[in-house]
């Protein structure tokens, strides 16, 4: 007999605002850096020159911001969250970076709902999440909002 897998993730009626999610962490190596210079070409000298980066007031290589936002998304979606049930990730808002995330940090995410509005024609609703990426001390390094659309539970 055959079994069709249902979504993992949470459909958008068991959102709730101040839900709190936390990630799994993920420790952010040399090897992730060099990657994603190569895949961006962003080879800047404060990612990839660890002699000159001792010149900097950071006295190492920082890792890309948009590397550690991406591998938040990551770590977002390890939750299953929002597996099989998210339609569109729809916008990333007031995104800050706070402080560096150096090769050999850990990070993890918290991830707190903070809006949810039914959009009954999409057949499910918007969710608005705070999202803050944070290293092993618990210092927040990069923080913003995230909007996802969600599918609404079948009928």
């Amino acid at each position: 007999m055959d079994i069709a897998a249902g979504p993992r993730g949470l459909y958008f009626e068991q959102f709730e605002v101040g839900q709190r999610i936390i990630t799994a962490a993920r420790t952010i190596t040399e090897g992730d850096v060099v990657t994603f210079a190569g895949l961006t070409g962003d080879f800047n000298q404060i990612h990839t020159d660890a002699e000159f980066s001792k010149t900097t007031p950071f006295g190492q290589r920082v890792a890309h911001g948009l590397l550690v936002l991406g591998i938040a998304s990551g770590l977002a979606m390890r939750t299953g969250v929002l597996e099989g049930t998210v339609m569109a990730f729809r916008e990333i808002n007031t995104w800050k970076f706070s402080s560096p995330v150096f090769i050999g940090d850990t990070v993890h995410v918290e991830m707190v709902t903070v809006e949810t509005k039914p959009l009954p024609r999409l057949g499910g609703g918007s969710v608005v999440i705070e999202v803050s990426v944070k290293n092993q001390r618990g210092e927040t390094t990069a923080k913003g909002t995230w909007t996802a659309l969600v599918l609404g539970r079948p009928v």
